[in-house]
């Protein structure tokens, strides 16, 4: 027997899988805020080049909606979440005082949600006791609620990623505004936007190990359309001069 093979635990895998569900907070409220600001920042400055197309009014009307968007998105999430985790609290609390009024109903609840996944009836109420006897609280959070430390609201976390992500991705256009051509804003700003969502789609598929063409797809499908519908937008209500 081998150095490496004698110290190795016996209950450790030589196989281990490797998991992302413990990224979709962050994840989800950054590829939120990535995709937010690229496409509202890009509608907002094709509609206002669609109805002015002077460069000063529509970096103008850029700057605006990238510092507007990201205040937005970042208290969004914040009391979004918050309000989330919220809810959660009470939920806890509330079976943390279940659990001293009515103990013997509260294992009984338990054992029953064990024996709805497969258990058998007296498996079933050997777990819910067994966990009881350990974690009362822990096992009802859990198995009856629903909810772990993987995916309990942060706030935060949710308002940060969103807010610093949205003002990444919002400064694209107004970059592509920027470095345009005279009277090609509205093209560069269309395929700049194009192209970094499917860099998008791609890179939130690629962090949750998630097929990547039907994430690219998505979000470019509904960029082009926002985008669509607000130069539709400039040019029907805009005043060119």
């Amino acid at each position: 027997m081998t150095g490496s093979a004698k110290n190795k635990l016996p209950y450790q895998s030589a196989h281990e899988e490797v998991h992302y569900v413990n990224r979709t907070g962050w994840l989800r409220a950054a590829v939120l805020g990535a995709n937010d600001g690229i496409v509202s920042v890009s509608s907002l400055v094709v509609g206002v080049a669609a109805a002015d197309p002077s460069k000063p009014a529509v970096l103008i009307a850029g700057f605006a909606g990238l510092a507007a968007g990201a205040m937005s998105m970042a208290a969004g999430e914040y009391v979004s979440v918050s309000s989330q985790s919220d809810i959660e609290q009470a939920d806890i609390a509330r079976e943390r005082q279940a659990l001293v009024d009515t103990p013997e109903a509260e294992e009984r609840e338990l054992a029953s949600i064990y024996e709805s996944r497969g258990l058998s009836p007296a498996t079933a109420a050997l777990v819910a006791r067994e966990l009881t006897g350990k974690d009362a609280l822990g096992a009802h959070v859990r198995d009856e609620l629903g909810l772990s430390e993987i995916h309990a609201a942060n706030p935060l976390q949710a308002a940060i990623a969103s807010g610093l992500t949205f003002c990444v991705a919002a400064a694209l256009p107004v970059i592509a505004v920027l470095l345009a051509p005279a009277g090609q804003i509205i093209p560069t700003v269309v395929i700049t936007t194009l192209l970094a969502l499917a860099g998008l789609g791609a890179l939130g598929a690629h962090a949750g190990a998630a097929p990547k063409l039907p994430a690219t797809l998505r979000v470019l499908f509904w960029g082009a359309a926002a985008m669509a519908i607000t130069a539709g937008v400039g040019y029907v209500f805009g005043v060119s001069v």
